[in-house]
């Protein structure tokens, strides 16, 4: 195995991790390795053989270990938590290699593990779709079957993903040491996290609080992001948070189908704690707790933190605005942003289709509402604005992963058919790109079709 590891994290004390090989599996076999991505990397495919991809040999100069965290899950605080179905074998080229789904590891709570080949499918396509979409996100590497059964509502077949990030660094991984008060490891994590992914801040006369305002910004844009796609993400817990700005964790997320800023698709969240609309003030939220972790480090920043915090709002709401603003292809107009928000939720109209009918001809869009008397009305206002089509091809997906899509390439690899996960695929690439051969993933799901509620993995 020639595959270059570094092992920065495992360099750390043994309180941030544990030790632990992934489980090798009964018969292994590959459906689909990122080869683009492996290039980005500098990995030879021929290195990213089946046994190493299912966990079932562990590559020389890789120090597999799992990670310790905790987090607030729906509000609830979880001392330990910590990667219970996940190793990182090391980083290469900067970025963390993670097996998910490699077997049970201290921090399973006795759980198995292992992953089924559903979530696996699940967060190969949205992960590669969010970052066709020019979206931090992490990456999927590999996907493999592992010959095994895994036991969730029925006996489904196992797999396993590779996952490539910038880091699995989460907030929940500061409130880990925070809660047991080790200010000492405290340190050394933001040490870690400085010197790996904010070295411009080492030099300030505070690089704990300009390691809080670079960490909001990324978040804050990020959300923006998400929601100019219509992406929930589903469980926004502080342990699914990345302190490098990327999204992570594919749990029960989903994009929207008709838009409304309450829409919620996770099973779980059952009071909308993660609707779209909430999601900034998550967010926030969760922040709020990442600066809490980070004062026994700036005992007197406590008034610091609190306005870099305050800044949130800003950062998000310009984000927002400019994102939206190249949607419809105008300069900067939250006026006219909100009042299309507000027919859109009032239409109940397909939030992706509006945006590509609107690209294309604005009669389209227009077609999409039963009563078109607010729409007209917006229309007028938003022709007077000078539309650039130009902005708005570069801002509106054709394709997104649509939950009907998705559902019909998961269930047909649960039988062993990876035809409609490689289509998929195929359609995603190329988001913002018109194929006529592909016309039929731009629709919205039939009343049949719909996908009301997602599920978690575990």
């Amino acid at each position: 195995m020639a595959i270059p590891f570094e092992n920065s994290f495992a360099r750390l004390p043994a309180q941030f991790y544990a030790v632990q090989d992934p489980t090798p599996v009964a018969a292994p076999a590959i459906i689909r390795v990122n080869g683009p991505l492996a290039a980005e990397l500098g990995i030879d495919l021929a290195d990213l053989d089946v046994q190493v991809l299912s966990g079932s040999r562990v590559p020389i100069g890789a120090e597999p270990i799992a990670m310790a965290y905790a987090g607030h899950q729906f509000g609830n605080f979880v001392p330990q938590l910590g990667d219970g179905r996940a190793v990182l074998l090391g980083e290469v080229a900067g970025f963390d290699i993670v097996l998910k789904g490699s077997g049970p590891t201290p921090f399973s709570r006795n759980g198995d593990g292992r992953a089924a080949i559903g979530p696996v499918i699940r967060e190969y396509v949205v992960s590669e779709a969010m970052h066709a979409l020019g979206i931090p996100t992490t990456r999927a590497l590999a996907a493999v079957t592992t010959g095994e059964r895994v036991q969730r509502e029925t006996a489904l077949p196992g797999g396993v993903i590779t996952r490539v990030a910038s880091s699995h660094i989460r907030v929940g991984t500061f409130q880990y040491h925070y809660a047991k008060q080790d200010t000492e490891a405290l340190r050394l994590l933001t040490d870690h996290v400085i010197a790996r992914h904010y070295p411009e801040v080492a030099d300030t006369d505070q690089p704990e609080l300009a390691l809080l305002a670079a960490v909001i910004e990324r978040q804050a844009e990020l959300i923006a992001k998400w929601m100019q796609v219509g992406f929930i993400h589903g469980v926004m817990n502080t342990d699914n948070m990345s302190i490098a700005g990327e999204t992570i964790d594919y749990g029960p997320c989903a994009f929207m189908d008709d838009f409304h800023p309450e829409t919620v698709f996770s099973s779980i969240d059952r009071r909308g704690r993660y609707a779209w609309g909430r999601q900034p003030q998550i967010a926030h939220w969760n922040l709020s707790q990442f600066a809490q972790c980070l004062l026994p480090l700036i005992p007197d920043g406590v008034e610091d933190a609190q306005m870099i915090l305050d800044g949130f709002d800003a950062v998000f709401t310009t984000a927002f605005n400019a994102g939206f603003s190249r949607k419809i292809g105008v300069a900067d107009n939250p006026v006219l942003i909100e009042e299309m928000l507000k027919i859109l939720a009032a239409g109940g109209v397909d939030f992706t289709l509006f945006f590509s009918n609107l690209t294309r001809d604005v009669t389209g869009a227009r077609a999409m509402f039963a009563d078109t008397t607010e729409f007209d009305i917006w229309a007028d206002k938003w022709h007077i604005a000078s539309v650039d089509t130009g902005m708005m091809r570069a801002a509106n997906p054709v394709y997104i992963p649509r939950n009907h899509r998705l559902e019909q390439a998961i269930t047909a690899a649960e039988i062993g058919n990876y035809a409609p996960f490689e289509t998929l695929m195929d359609v995603l690439a190329k988001p913002f790109e018109a194929r006529t051969e592909f016309a039929e993933y731009e629709l919205a799901p039939t009343i049949n079709e719909i996908v009301h509620a997602t599920f978690c993995g575990t």
